[in-house]
């Protein structure tokens, strides 16, 4: 099993801007879409537990660019675990471009996401689920 969880991508024509390379922002939103692929394809459980009083806040996003990419690059945004603390969680993003001559990083990010229950005027930090946690551990 590989040590990460791989999202497939393919850049469109409305994720760059009018120099033609990815708009850098997207960068993040596709740490965000990894990361749900992750749970409804790992940990579904822990959607359900979303729908009722768990909250994943994002508490910090980086990402470093190496290389550009453009529209209809064939795109690989691998995830893994860094961190698990007692209510947070560190994710890792490699954003590996696929072409015919191989694999070229493009770029690196990370995540941190704590964990919180309560209604949303008393929301307070909560143990990572057990779920998540198991879910977790072969991409550490």
């Amino acid at each position: 099993m590989s040590k990460y969880y791989e999202y497939r991508h393919t850049v469109g024509f409305e994720e760059t801007n009018m120099v033609g390379n990815v708009y850098y922002v997207n960068y993040l939103r596709w740490q965000g879409r990894c990361r749900e692929m992750f749970l409804k394809d790992r940990a579904p459980a822990v959607l359900e537990d979303l729908q009722q009083d768990l909250k994943l806040f994002t508490l910090r996003v980086d990402c470093e660019f190496f290389a550009e990419l453009a529209a209809f690059d064939e795109l690989c945004i691998r995830m893994r675990l860094t961190e698990l603390a007692q209510t947070q969680v560190q994710f890792g993003f490699d954003y590996v471009r696929l072409d015919e001559s191989g694999e070229t990083l493009v770029a690196r990010g990370s995540q941190r996401v704590a964990c919180m229950r309560g209604p949303n005027t008393r929301t307070t930090p909560a143990r990572v689920p057990e779920a998540l946690a198991k879910a977790l551990q072969p991409y550490a």
